[in-house]
């Protein structure tokens, strides 16, 4: 249903509207529910659609001529890439990164600034640093700028394309990656030996297990971003029990009209 003026979704993807009118009509069914993901990208409207009819020859046609028509820069369908007319990158710094489709992005280009802005001043003049649920690079490749980043996370597909990004852009410095789930394998403590700073961005559940080998691992800084102030309040405390300062919090409301809200918080090893 379309919403006249509406307020919280970029004009881009308001515009993108028709097209998806145009692969409902095409591809829906009656028997399963159709799920659209469109992200704005650089190139266009990058659409994954999930549920809809199985494919076959005819309707990969139907489909390709749906993408042609309202210039979709990527459209998928159930993980298999229907059309691909231009890369949907997304810019991380000075790279260029095209995510996989769907892959988790940061709602708004104005939040992920703020957000950006503030892990910057929590690491400072940090010169290794690792980064902990990366994803495509959101801080990794920007932080890249000015010191070395190691980049941890589960999904090997957005890893793929954070390494492809580092390794197109120029004048960054050296970016590891490494797939790991950290729900289940947290980095060890002694893992943490000779980085300056740590970044780490994980999901609504929080990050209870890596905070807790993260409190022994003595790293000097600690850059904790969290869309969730209770799973949060729970990781803080391990960190703060083992002896990390918290040293200031920022709240960054990017979640327009919404409750929810992002925040970025600074602990630095206290002194004993």
């Amino acid at each position: 249903m379309a919403i006249p003026g509406c307020q919280l979704l970029h004009p881009a993807l308001l515009a993108a509207f028709p097209a998806l009118e145009a692969l409902a009509v095409t591809g829906g069914s009656r028997s399963a529910e159709l799920s659209l993901t469109v992200t704005h990208s650089l190139g266009g409207p990058d659409i994954a659609v999930t549920g809809g009819k199985p494919l076959n020859a005819g309707l990969r046609l139907a489909l390709a001529r749906v993408a042609e028509t309202f210039d979709i820069a990527r459209l998928t369908w159930d993980a298999e890439v229907i059309a691909l007319r231009r890369m949907p990158v997304q810019r991380f710094g000075k790279a260029l990164v095209a995510p996989p489709p769907g892959a988790f992005l940061q709602a708004t280009a104005e939040g992920e600034a703020t957000l950006l802005a503030a892990v910057k001043e929590a690491i400072g003049p940090a010169r290794r640093v690792v980064d902990l649920f990366a994803g495509c690079g959101t801080f990794s490749l920007p932080l890249a700028d000015l010191a070395e980043v190691h980049a941890v996370e589960s999904n090997a597909a957005m890893l793929a394309a954070l390494d492809r990004g580092w390794r197109q852009a120029q004048g960054l410095h050296r970016v590891t990656t490494e797939t790991r789930d950290l729900f289940r394998r947290p980095l060890e403590p002694d893992e943490f030996r000779g980085f300056d700073a740590v970044v780490i961005d994980p999901p609504r559940a929080g990050a209870e297990a890596q905070a807790a080998t993260l409190a022994r691992s003595r790293v000097p800084v600690i850059a904790f971003l969290s869309c969730n102030p209770v799973t949060f309040a729970r990781d803080a405390r391990i960190l703060k029990e083992a002896g990390y300062g918290l040293d200031w919090v920022q709240v960054v409301d990017q979640f327009r009209w919404a409750a929810h809200v992002e925040l970025v918080a600074r602990f630095s090893l206290s002194r004993r």
